[in-house]
C-alpha cells in the first residue's frame, strides 16, 4: 500500500507546477495537458488497486465495478460516504480519457484536475487512518 502512495504522491509532484498555470496555457501546451492526462490515469489507476486491495484483503463485498468499490469502502466506514461519492466519478472520467468514449473538454478536464488534486491527497489520508486503526485493534 505504501509503495501505491508514493506513486500517487510523485505523480501529484509532476502536475503541481502544471496546475499553477493558466487554463489556456495549459491548453496550449500538449505536453502539459499529456502530462496531466497521463498522471490523471495513473492516480486513478492506483486508487483502483488501493481499493480492490483492500476489499479482497478485508473480504468486503464485492463491487459492481471500478466505480462502485468507493460505495463499497464507505459502507465499510474506510471512506466517508459522502467523500466516497464525489470521488467516484474519477473512474469515469478516467475511461473517457484512455479509451475515448467522448471527447472531453480541455478546459473542463483542467479544472476537473485542479478540484481533484486535494481530493486524491484527502483520500490518501481517509486510507491511511483506517489502516492504522486497523493495526493498533
Amino acid at each position: 500500500m505504501e509503495e501505491k502512495f508514493k506513486n500517487i504522491r510523485e505523480y501529484l509532484t509532476e502536475i503541481e507546477e502544471i496546475l499553477k498555470d493558466d487554463e489556456k496555457d495549459i491548453e496550449k501546451d500538449f505536453r502539459s495537458l499529456r502530462t496531466l492526462e497521463r498522471n490523471f490515469q495513473l492516480i486513478v489507476d492506483e486508487i483502483i488497486d488501493i481499493n480492490m486491495h483492500l476489499i479482497r484483503e478485508l473480504e468486503l463485498k464485492t463491487a459492481d465495478d471500478f466505480q462502485s468499490t468507493f460505495r463499497v469502502l464507505a459502507e465499510s466506514g474506510i471512506l466517508p460516504y459522502d467523500f466516497a461519492e464525489k470521488i467516484a466519478p474519477v473512474v469515469g472520467l478516467r475511461n473517457m480519457l484512455i479509451h475515448r468514449y467522448e471527447k472531453v473538454e480541455k478546459r473542463i478536464f483542467i479544472n476537473h484536475m485542479r478540484e481533484e488534486y486535494g481530493d486524491f491527497t484527502q483520500y490518501m489520508k481517509y486510507v491511511d487512518e483506517y489502516l492504522k486503526t486497523r493495526q493498533n485493534s
